[in-house]
């Protein structure tokens, strides 16, 4: 059965440490899904072997920086006996008072074949001879114990990048302390974000797109920062939406709501709504757990 809903408040207690094991068919969302739990800080290993768990999470829970919130994945590149392994793993981690939750990323296969035929990535079990087709019925002969004792399962066949996303930050969002952020960058010209909170246009602001040098670049990459930095427009539009984000979060809070989505669009997307986006999500990362960022042309 496929579960789509939030879980119930699974980190009551914050001296337990938490371990979530993502697993599921390859090319179903996993790493998307790691991506939420990294942003939401959680400790983040992917393509660990499950007999190397015990370790982590005791290495993980030492010294003063120690982790109380651990997410791993684990998929078919863990081969036989390793992956059988899993379920034992986690029943002796259970045993010693660690809080499991394994969540199951599942598609179908004709997306599947889908997105690999749009990646053109090579499927981790596609061997020489043996067809995708068949190397994914392979994979979920191979998953179907894991998908018997998961505690969700997580079907993302419909699910876009950001959606995907958004339906972990939000399921596990109660980890984190207050309201979770999601900082999103657009290109206006490709179409609002549907399931924005908020809507900020930069198209206003100078374009490094028409700097040769700056053009195939993007808001992440510094000579872009730079050029931005060096604009007092650009400075004075991220004090005043800063300004007015300080201003009315603490209202939405006040309401309960517990995830909150600030769109900020420019022409192509990927130079000064991603500067803004990454500019915003660092400064509210000094005073917040559970900002993330989105940048929808890029990623």
């Amino acid at each position: 059965m496929t579960d789509q809903s939030t879980p119930g408040n699974l980190f009551a207690n914050p001296h337990e440490t938490h371990l979530i094991v993502l697993t599921g068919m390859s090319g179903g969302g996993k790493t998307v899904a790691l991506r939420a739990l990294e942003d939401l800080e959680f400790y983040c290993v992917d393509n660990l072997p499950p007999s190397l768990l015990p370790q982590l999470v005791d290495a993980a829970g030492r010294g003063a920086g120690r982790y109380r919130r651990i997410a791993v994945g684990v998929d078919v590149r863990n081969r036989g006996a390793d992956l059988e392994h899993l379920p034992e793993a986690l029943s002796e981690l259970a045993a010693t008072g660690v809080q499991l939750h394994l969540i199951f990323l599942d598609c179908s296969d004709d997306v599947l074949l889908k997105r690999y035929s749009e990646t053109r990535r090579r499927h981790p079990l596609a061997t020489r001879g043996k067809s995708l087709a068949s190397a994914i019925a392979e994979e979920r002969r191979l998953l179907r114990p894991l998908v018997a004792i998961a505690e969700k399962v997580i079907d993302s066949s419909d699910l876009n990048v950001h959606q995907l996303r958004r339906l972990v930050a939000t399921g596990y969002a109660q980890a984190t302390e207050g309201m979770t952020l999601m900082f999103q960058s657009f290109a206006f010209k490709r179409g609002l974000p549907l399931d924005s909170d908020f809507v900020f246009d930069a198209r206003c602001l100078p374009n490094p797109h028409w700097q040769p040098k700056l053009r195939p670049l993007s808001g992440k990459d510094a000579p872009v920062r730079e050029f931005l930095d060096a604009e007092p427009l650009v400075a004075e539009y991220l004090a005043d939406t800063t300004r007015w984000l300080d201003a009315w979060l603490p209202r939405f809070e006040q309401d309960d709501r517990s995830y909150v989505t600030i769109a900020i669009g420019c022409t192509g997307g990927r130079h000064r709504s991603v500067y803004l986006v990454e500019q915003l999500a660092a400064h509210y990362r000094t005073t917040r757990e559970g900002v993330l960022t989105f940048h929808r042309e890029l990623d």
